[in-house]
């Protein structure tokens, strides 16, 4: 994929954070991960940039802000607490490698096992949790496989997911269809491909976007940390990784996409949280900290390497057909 030279040397240059700069190489010109570029940018995730930072306020015992004392305190305070933290370390591409993951991961089990114990667990906490002890290298860990069987048997008949106790899913629910995306191919049983395929086209056949009588409006900005919150780059992002980047009904969203892209060639943040416009339903009783890490209204080299990455698929996949 060709990309303006001035794009290419601020999303790799040494202003760059590490973890833009290992996925722009990966995902946008499709490097091996042993290429030199990859490694030096690998080697420097948790060390300098937006991971270092983050990890620099960890708690000895792999926690954010408090220790908890339940379960449920390592997702409060919104939205700067350890569940929320851990997410955007694993979308960073920080892993088991690092003893302060590790610390990390041990406690996000532990509270994935209390997700899963729960009568009707929770999908965003336990899609998320599970995505996330992936992404970390906990893929063969017994509760990370026990979370991947309880969200392919709580799939609806509909192909998509729902937080709330309802029959149908809901595009907002996307942390199934993702958790099962960031399995490798070659690992998915086929009760797994299947629930990947029917989740993919509970998307596609809406177009990303549609549900409901009206437009709604946090699904067409852009935003990050996405934690649970949804819009059409989470769509396109894991659609695209699932092979769907050459399906027609993904062009609305990929026409949006474009619509977002600035002058100079890059896309900015919209919005970070907690979000303006919510339904009654998503109030919250206390008070929330919303995570940040770039400007808002700014080029974010974070949305312009997911937006990258996106068209980057959408290429090759269309090139192959």
């Amino acid at each position: 994929m060709r990309v303006n030279p001035t794009i290419r040397s601020w999303l790799t240059g040494p202003k760059s954070d590490p973890s833009v700069r290992a996925r722009y190489l990966i995902e946008v010109e499709g490097k091996s991960p042993t290429d030199f570029g990859v490694q030096q940018a690998q080697k420097a995730m948790g060390q300098v940039g937006w991971a270092a930072s983050l990890l620099g306020h960890q708690l000895p015992g792999g926690y954010w802000v408090i220790r908890a004392r339940s379960a449920r305190e390592i997702y409060r305070p919104k939205f700067i607490s350890t569940n929320f933290s851990s997410i955007v370390l694993a979308d960073l591409g920080m892993t088991r490698s690092d003893p302060r993951i590790r610390r990390t991961a041990q406690v996000m089990i532990g509270w994935l096992d209390r997700v899963l114990a729960e009568k009707v667990p929770e999908h965003c906490l336990g899609g998320n949790a599970t995505r996330t002890l992936i992404r970390f290298g906990y893929l063969d860990h017994p509760t990370v496989q026990k979370s991947i069987r309880w969200l392919v048997r709580s799939q609806k008949s509909d192909g998509g997911w729902h937080c709330f106790p309802v029959r149908s899913g809901t595009l907002d629910c996307w942390e199934g269809l993702e958790a099962l995306a960031d399995i490798p191919e070659g690992l998915r049983d086929a009760s797994t491909r299947r629930a990947i395929e029917r989740g993919a086209e509970f998307y596609l056949k809406r177009e990303l976007r549609k549900a409901g009588p009206g437009r709604y409006p946090p699904w067409v900005r852009i935003h990050y940390p996405n934690h649970y919150y949804y819009d059409l780059l989470v769509g396109l992002r894991v659609l695209t990784r699932l092979g769907y980047g050459a399906d027609p009904r993904l062009g609305p969203a990929l026409r949006w996409l474009g619509s977002k892209r600035r002058p100079e060639g890059t896309w900015a943040l919209d919005a970070v949280h907690p979000d303006e416009v919510l339904p009654p339903k998503y109030t919250y009783p206390q008070p929330v900290f919303p995570m940040m890490l770039e400007p808002i209204g700014r080029p974010s080299r974070w949305a312009t390497v997911e937006a990258l990455s996106v068209l980057a698929r959408v290429e090759s996949a269309q090139r192959s057909n």
